[in-house]
């Protein structure tokens, strides 16, 4: 997590922490037959990740059990759904749901989409090596074999983690934008490829460039051109890739009102990004989406 004034989380860490009293607080919330979910949501939405890692130790020493296991077994529906993911470390809750996006019987494209269209090199290398020890699969060989097409080479480059960091490069930016470009007019299984390795390998910043380039050499925005020339969740995830390049805040919160307004408020995709975003970006996402869509988040999810 990076500190300081670049954080636009929603959760910081709670002062005067005390995980024996949480954990001892939240062991009297679970027991009965009716829990106390004011309880619960006082406390695991008000401490930090890393707090909450160190609540679930103190509850394991304290009492031998296992917190998520518990939430799991007393909870149900959608709120143990938040409960238990706001258990997990940040590259674990990645992990956790690309692993339930891919085991089930229609594989969840979207969720692959949002992670790994928006995950940093750091983050990508964190999530493989926490898919392993809760799974012990191979990340890259689940998504090989649940995915297909362009789609899934895509996906498999991303997975990779193998983004340029921090450099550009002007004079490039022309001819990666004229790949683009004839990649787009073209459309052979030759020129997807190429497509996908730029937008898959080059930095954020050079493709900012390519972008405007792209712009300037076809009159038209990058965006608009995939759409047009392109279909299903290989067009998806080129767009989300681009979206993330150019302003990941507004992305989820396009994802957010997709997922409240165009899917009859699709509960996993909202709760992903809430929890994924709490210590990232989600006070920024909050107000992109109020000046993007006119009302707040917090009314829309109300």
């Amino acid at each position: 997590m990076f500190c300081g004034v670049y954080v636009q989380g929603t959760i910081f860490p709670a002062p005067n922490f005390n995980p024996i009293m949480d954990a001892q607080m939240l062991a009297g919330a679970l027991q009965g037959f009716d829990c106390d979910k004011d309880m619960l949501i006082n406390i695991l939405t008000q401490r930090c990740n890393a707090q909450r890692m160190m609540i679930a130790e103190a509850y394991q020493s304290m009492y031998g059990r296992d917190l998520i296991g518990d939430l799991k077994e007393k909870l149900s529906h959608h709120f143990k759904d938040i409960m238990v993911g706001l258990m997990y470390s940040p590259p674990s809750y990645d992990a956790h749901e690309l692993w339930h996006a891919m085991k089930g019987v229609d594989t969840e494209e979207n969720c692959l989409i949002d992670i790994l269209a928006s995950r940093t090199n750091g983050e990508i290398f964190q999530m493989r090596e926490a898919y392993y020890l809760q799974y012990s699969n191979n990340l890259q060989e689940d998504i090989y074999s649940e995915t297909s097409g362009h789609f899934r080479d895509t996906l498999m480059n991303l997975i990779q983690g193998n983004r340029q960091e921090g450099f550009a490069d002007p004079a490039m930016a022309a001819q990666d934008a004229m790949v683009l470009w004839e990649a787009c007019q073209q459309k052979t299984g030759e020129h997807k490829t190429m497509l996908q390795v730029i937008l898959c390998n080059k930095s954020y910043q050079q493709l900012l460039l390519v972008f405007q380039e792209f712009q300037n050499i076809s009159g038209q925005d990058i965006v608009d051109a995939i759409n047009e020339c392109y279909d299903g969740y290989f067009q998806e995830l080129l767009v989300a890739i681009v979206l993330c390049v150019r302003d990941r805040p507004a992305y989820f919160a396009y994802r957010l009102y997709n997922a409240i307004h165009d899917f009859g408020f699709h509960n996993k995709t909202i709760i992903r990004i809430l929890i994924a975003r709490s210590e990232i970006d989600l006070l920024t996402i909050r107000k992109l989406y109020k000046e993007r869509y006119g009302k707040s988040l917090f009314h829309d999810i109300k």
